[in-house]
């Protein structure tokens, strides 16, 4: 028959001092759960506060000198198309709000 080493029970002792606050700590918050009485009324959840979208401004900008016009379109404050009309003769072209990017129109209908 084996017999444990003194280091091995001290190891054992350690392990169980350290693991048992442990296992308390992790039961208690269940105990107190159940524990309970079923006569204290319970809060009840608060309603869910829904809110409505609310209604965006739309905003039509136009800014002019003496080379180009140009018209933005801001819904909120995200813009959604800017237009521009060079007055030299050039024709108008549209700017990607997101990209940057610049489109001709090359036949108007």
């Amino acid at each position: 028959m084996m017999h444990a080493t003194p280091s091995f029970r001290l190891f054992s002792a350690r392990a169980l001092a350290c693991a048992l606050p442990l296992f308390l700590l992790l039961g208690s918050p269940s105990q107190a759960q159940t524990a309970a009485s079923p006569s204290t009324p319970q809060p009840s959840p608060a309603p869910a506060v829904v809110k409505e979208p609310t209604e965006q401004t739309t905003q039509h900008i136009v800014v002019e000198d003496t080379a180009t016009r140009i018209d933005e379109v801001r819904i909120g404050s995200e813009t959604k198309s800017i237009d521009v009309q060079p007055k030299n003769g050039m024709p108008a072209y549209q700017v990607e709000p997101k990209s940057g990017e610049r489109t001709w129109k090359v036949l108007g209908f």
